[in-house]
């Protein structure tokens, strides 16, 4: 593991599903780390500045400064923290069941949420947005539960918390934003109970962010 070399940071925003996924993980291996909140809404954005452009060339949450250097994308900081974090694994020992987890967080991470990113979001205009999201939360959700029927124990892969549920969570907390119908994936409604208490869930969650509006906990 390479020498901690001052503070971690994670660049976050409260409600950005990919900031979520990294605050779980962090959570879960107990990583002191401090948030510094990047607004996707204020003026414009704080993440299209030229300040947040050195650190994320991308302009996109999250970011995390660890070990001296800069990390973008969120499923390589996911697999950065299983590599040199060893307390508390997210991917299990067995192959088969290594790549089960992989394989449902590649559908979230590639094949859903960037899909109903807040640019993508914004190019598809106001009045199509909603639909455009549903429809895409819809179709990714019907491949997860497929998997989840083979992989899931009391989680997404047998009975152990991995990366595969950093993942969804977020993304289930997406789906009702856009208000999809989620009776038809009775396991991941499961699964998302099952972890709704978790404490390291819950301290990850949006409505516990220091920059999560007062307007959104109403």
């Amino acid at each position: 593991m390479a020498a901690s070399q001052g503070k971690i940071i994670l660049y976050s925003y409260w409600r950005s599903s990919c900031s979520w996924r990294v605050r779980i993980a962090l959570n879960l291996k107990e990583i002191p780390h401090e948030i510094k909140p990047v607004s996707l809404i204020k003026g414009g954005g704080e993440h299209h500045s030229n300040d947040f452009r050195e650190i994320n060339p991308m302009e996109q949450v999250p970011a995390l400064h660890i070990d001296g250097v800069t990390l973008i994308e969120s499923f390589s900081i996911l697999q950065y923290l299983e590599d040199t974090r060893v307390h508390r694994n997210l991917l299990p020992s067995d192959p088969i069941k290594r790549a089960k987890v992989r394989e449902i967080c590649e559908v979230i991470v590639s094949g859903i949420q960037p899909l109903q990113n807040l640019c993508v979001l914004i190019h598809v205009g106001e009045e199509k947005k909603d639909e455009w999201a549903k429809h895409w939360i819809n179709r990714g959700f019907r491949g997860v539960e497929k998997l989840l029927g083979a992989s899931a124990g009391k989680y997404c892969v047998g009975d152990e918390i991995t990366l595969a549920d950093c993942c969804l969570i977020p993304q289930v907390f997406n789906a009702r934003r856009f208000h999809v119908d989620l009776r038809p994936f009775p396991i991941i409604l499961r699964i998302d109970r099952e972890l709704e208490r978790h404490p390291a869930f819950v301290a990850a969650h949006p409505s516990n962010q220091p920059d999560c509006p007062p307007e959104a906990h109403k």
